[in-house]
């Protein structure tokens, strides 16, 4: 039975969806594995990253590298995180491991992105036996469904949108609805932790301050772009709120879905080098998390640059500690700059 915690310190009512046949999802050897280590030691979930806190501290297990990012920012020294996935790993197609369950069976409080982007995780919360309280930093925000985007059209000729059919889970893009999302969280720190209030609502405060002086400044930055120049092409959908709240042009993307996973066809292939050719695109925007060949493969095609390595863009994860990517701000600010640059 899940605790009705949350929804009294965050409102909203709990709707899932089942994970899908082509999602990855846990298998009985990891469940009975779990089980069987008797779901202890919360040391070693996939991230393995734990930081913050004494043995009292609230333990919050967080699923992907930017809501692991957020909790720290909101919770301080204060808590206790343990990071599900590894910068670079892309939560799309995910496996949890015995130690994730471990993890999530000991914590006071999980953090989700929500808008179905870690399917894999209702069947590790049943397996684990989580009892503890639950955000979606999600709750509170608009989300953008297929049909605002301009490449709907390609995705539904290709079925690959379907596992979304919450809509475009890339939340975190627009540093308005991270505003929202860090308030999800602080909101579940003190459900969880009320002596601690005062410091959770201060840090998201400052934190907020932050995200306007990033909001501003990306703004500005895009508006030094040529106004023909505004055009974007990524590895996949992921940056869709990004391109409608700076006014960029999505020309369309190399797999035509919000999902890594789906599947790439000569058709869609075919596709995305005609409309960079017909837009005139100067670039491809390769991502940290997902191999640069087949975006090289349509640069070349369509006889543009493509932009990979140390400057492909962090879409749906974080990069490691040292990166230019290691936290949302620098990882935002590392995405602009190098949008800018290949396109003024």
């Amino acid at each position: 039975m899940r605790p009705a915690s949350l929804r009294a310190a965050v409102g909203r009512e709990s709707k899932r969806r089942p994970a899908t046949a082509r999602r990855a999802c846990l298998t009985a050897s990891v469940v009975a594995t779990a089980l069987t280590a008797g779901l202890a030691a919360c040391g070693g979930s996939g991230a393995g990253s734990s930081a913050g806190g004494g043995e009292s501290a609230p333990r919050v297990v967080a699923t992907t590298t930017y809501a692991a990012d957020f909790a720290r920012a909101i919770g301080g020294d204060g808590i206790q995180v343990t990071q599900i996935l590894r910068p670079g790993v892309d939560p799309h197609d995910y496996e949890p491991s015995p130690a994730d369950l471990a993890a999530i069976a000991d914590a006071d409080l999980l953090i989700e992105n929500g808008v179905g982007l870690e399917s894999w995780l209702d069947d590790a919360i049943s397996a684990s036996g989580f009892d503890g309280t639950e955000v979606v930093m999600a709750d509170g925000v608009t989300i953008r469904h297929p049909d605002d985007s301009e490449e709907a059209a390609a995705a539904e000729a290709h079925d690959e949108h379907e596992d979304h059919e919450e809509g475009d889970p890339h939340i975190w893009h627009d540093p308005r609805n991270v505003k929202i999302m860090v308030g999800n969280i602080e909101k579940g720190l003190t459900a969880v932790d009320p002596e601690s209030s005062a410091e959770y609502q201060a840090n998201l405060a400052a934190y907020r301050a932050k995200l306007d002086e990033l909001d501003s400044e990306t703004q500005r930055e895009i508006d030094s772009i040529p106004v023909a120049h505004r055009k974007l092409v990524t590895n996949h959908d992921s940056f869709g709120y990004y391109v409608q709240r700076y006014g960029l042009e999505f020309v369309g993307s190399i797999i035509p879905s919000f999902d890594t996973s789906a599947e790439l066809s000569g058709r869609s292939i075919d596709d995305i080098v005609g409309k960079i050719r017909a837009s005139g695109a100067v670039a491809v925007f390769s991502e940290s998390s997902l191999p640069p060949r087949t975006a090289q493969t349509i640069g070349s095609e369509a006889g543009v640059r493509v932009i990979s390595g140390e400057d492909a863009l962090y879409a749906d994860t974080l990069g490691p500690a040292g990166s230019a990517g290691a936290t949302y701000l620098e990882a935002q600010r590392h995405n602009t700059d190098t949008i800018v640059d290949a396109l003024r």
